[in-house]
């Protein structure tokens, strides 16, 4: 028993016990009037549910295998395909978007499943021991994995979750050898796009650029694609902008100005940060908040739910929140540099990315840096997919840190 004890890594456990209690709290303050109207609509117990199914998972992966995980990456992989397919034409629609498939009485997102599986494959092929992301053809296979996901997912059309596998990427091809100069290289089309709505900023980006491939001594075929590609993707970016959906191009206007619409698409911002800003040093108290208790903050059990926090627990509830946070990333990433399997690394990496990317965007979005985009807050919003998806994660986690020495 004491043998079993030793191998578990109780800072993560315990950092994510502390978020799902967290999470608890604000989900029973924020949903509290629903107890009484049926199952169907008690989140609050819904939760509870789905968590003590991912703490049942996180003992099964615990015991399970190492080599199992290897061997069954791209099966996992198919059948989160599989599933995103059966999304295109039979999903469940979920505001304007098809993001659910229905089960009898259980609704999941494969999308979260998705996520996973990427990560999964993504690393099983990169961890090779022939597999360089150096080389174009290696590069290009394994974002294949990584772009048919993000195709389908943002056909839903689902633009906050696609970009997931966007920021999964990156960070598993730089800790699986990836030079830091071809990173900065694949990465200034989203520069330049993001750029692109301003001439000066596109212009002196673009001479950035030039200035760059020339000083680094790049063959001209290497100088002269790269300097088109990013031309290219600047001339795009109003077709790509036009393509996307009303609501889409409308939280992203009413993100660079909430105020111009504060009864309409600015009214959930505006409410999220008049929460937090209530909140004070120590916050209202428990199931005392007025935007929570008065409903005037939308979404307050799922999107907008540390505001919540951040309103009844204050400015001491947000911190501790965040506090949390960091230190299940930060073991995540010595988890990463301390186990011995390459595999699991890159996993490992990869599985701190998706947390990380949900955590800040969510975070930022309650309090007006970035966009409405729909992306839950981990471990804390209220999912079942995402819930049961981020302690699977959890569970891998542990399973390679007791695991750490195996190559």
């Amino acid at each position: 028993m004491f043998q079993y004890l030793k191998n578990i890594d109780f800072i993560l456990l315990l950092a994510v016990v502390g978020l799902i209690f967290l999470g608890l709290m604000a989900l029973y303050s924020s949903s509290h009037p629903s107890l009484d109207a049926g199952f169907g609509n008690n989140y609050f117990l819904k939760q509870v549910i789905w968590i003590l199914i991912g703490f049942g998972l996180i003992i099964i992966l615990y015991f399970l295998p190492n080599r199992w995980i290897y061997a069954s990456a791209y099966y996992f992989y198919g059948l989160s395909l599989f599933f995103l397919l059966l999304v295109i034409f039979v999903g469940k629609m979920g505001q304007g978007a098809e993001r659910w498939l229905q089960i009898g009485p259980v609704s999941f997102q494969p999308s979260e499943f998705a996520k996973f599986a990427t990560i999964l494959a993504v690393a099983k092929f990169l961890s090779r021991d022939e597999a360089n992301p150096n080389h174009i053809p290696d590069f290009l296979i394994a974002s294949i994995f990584v772009v048919v996901p993000f195709t389908m997912i943002i056909r839903q059309p689902d633009l906050g979750t696609s970009m997931v596998f966007l920021a999964i990427s990156l960070p598993m091809f730089f800790w699986a050898g990836l030079k830091l100069s071809n990173l900065l290289l694949i990465a200034m089309p989203i520069f330049i796009i993001l750029a692109s709505f301003h001439f000066f900023t596109f212009l002196v980006l673009m001479l950035i650029l030039v200035v760059y491939l020339v000083l680094s001594h790049r063959s001209k075929l290497i100088l002269i694609s790269n300097f088109l590609l990013n031309i290219v993707m600047g001339l795009l970016t109003p077709v790509l902008w036009n393509n996307l959906k009303p609501y889409q191009r409308n939280r992203i206007k009413i993100f660079l100005n909430p105020e111009s619409d504060p009864r309409g698409a600015g009214y959930q911002i505006i409410q999220s940060k008049v929460a937090i800003g209530s909140g004070g040093g120590l916050g209202k108290g428990f199931m005392q908040g007025s935007q929570t208790q008065l409903r005037f903050l939308p979404e307050q059990h799922t999107d907008f739910i540390y505001a919540v926090v951040g309103e009844e627990l204050g400015f001491l509830g947000a911190l501790t929140g965040l506090t949390l946070f960091f230190v299940l990333l930060i073991r995540g990433v010595q988890i990463a540099s301390m186990v011995k399997n390459k595999f699991n690394s890159i996993v490992a990496v990869g599985i701190v990315t998706v947390i990380a990317f949900h955590m800040i965007i969510n975070i930022g979005m309650t309090i007006g840096l970035f966009p409405v985009t729909g992306l839950p807050l981990p471990f804390i919003s209220y999912g079942g997919s995402a819930m049961v998806t981020n302690l699977v994660m959890i569970g891998i986690l542990l399973n390679f840190y007791k695991n750490r020495y195996e190559y």
